[in-house]
């Protein structure tokens, strides 16, 4: 059984032969934050259990959360609109944001073939996890970039698009759904990937707190680059070249392994 600190996010092992069979607490060695866990009460669910649940699993008790929709420029006009303007309903702006966006695939797709200059990470697939205040600006910018971007409301829709698709790259805000402790919970689902699954997935950390690019701070996070909100529309360049990079760390064991680059 494997628990994460809520404090440092250090994972804890504990065999599972002397888990209790009740609520129980244990102190991280690493910050000495007592962490109040619980035992797993199926074999699905034994993993990270410092958290509180699956937000996924608890919806479904409901209704099925839908997946992080994807996102189009001129689609998500009307949800940044001023106050006041009336919500669509979901099912149809859903509907929307799939058509436009394969119409503007399409179209990047018909321009690249003109100018034979296809950029060589487009068509990527990213999960952007971010506070409202930044999550359009981002999906904006890596879509004009060829990027296909997905836009997550909250911890659920998050998790049910990275178990339904698979992400290449996933962009995580730390006060993205506080209220739901959704960072934790999105970092839960990426380190419980299989070592090969993880290499197939970039994982960036946006931080107003460091500098993009911030290696020791991406370190720290596990994550594969930092970036901070205020250079969001360098985004699509900083992260070509970081991936590039990746892709040429990991060429000689992709080559071994025969495995297709990131």
């Amino acid at each position: 059984m494997v628990i994460i600190c809520q404090q440092c996010e250090a994972q804890l092992q504990l065999d599972d032969t002397k888990v209790p069979a009740r609520t129980f607490t244990v102190r991280c060695p690493k910050c000495q934050h007592i962490i109040n866990a619980q035992p797993p009460t199926s074999p699905n669910e034994r993993g990270a259990l410092g958290l509180s649940g699956d937000p996924v699993a608890l919806n479904s008790q409901f209704v099925r959360p839908r997946p992080a929709p994807a996102y189009k420029p001129e689609a998500a006009k009307d949800a940044e609109s001023p106050e006041g303007a009336a919500a669509p309903d979901k099912d149809e702006v859903a509907q929307l944001l799939s058509s436009l966006l394969q119409r503007a695939m399409s179209t990047a797709a018909t321009e690249a073939s003109k100018t034979s200059r296809r950029r060589p990470f487009a068509h990527h697939r990213v999960l952007i996890c971010a506070e409202a205040e930044h999550r359009f600006s981002v999906a904006r910018a890596l879509v004009e970039n060829g990027y296909e971007a997905y836009v997550a409301e909250d911890t659920a829709q998050a998790i049910e698009r990275m178990r339904e698709d698979q992400m290449d790259v996933v962009i995580l805000d730390p006060n993205f759904d506080q209220q739901e402790r959704g960072a934790a919970f999105i970092k839960r689902e990426v380190f419980a990937l299989r070592p090969a699954a993880r290499r197939q997935l970039f994982f960036v950390h946006l931080t107003p707190d460091a500098r993009s690019g911030d290696q020791h701070l991406a370190f720290i996070n596990h994550a594969n680059l930092t970036i901070n909100p205020t250079e969001i529309e360098e985004m699509p360049l900083v992260l070509e070249r970081s991936i590039r990079s990746f892709n040429d760390l990991y060429r000689d064991f992709n080559k071994a392994f025969q495995v297709a680059e990131f």
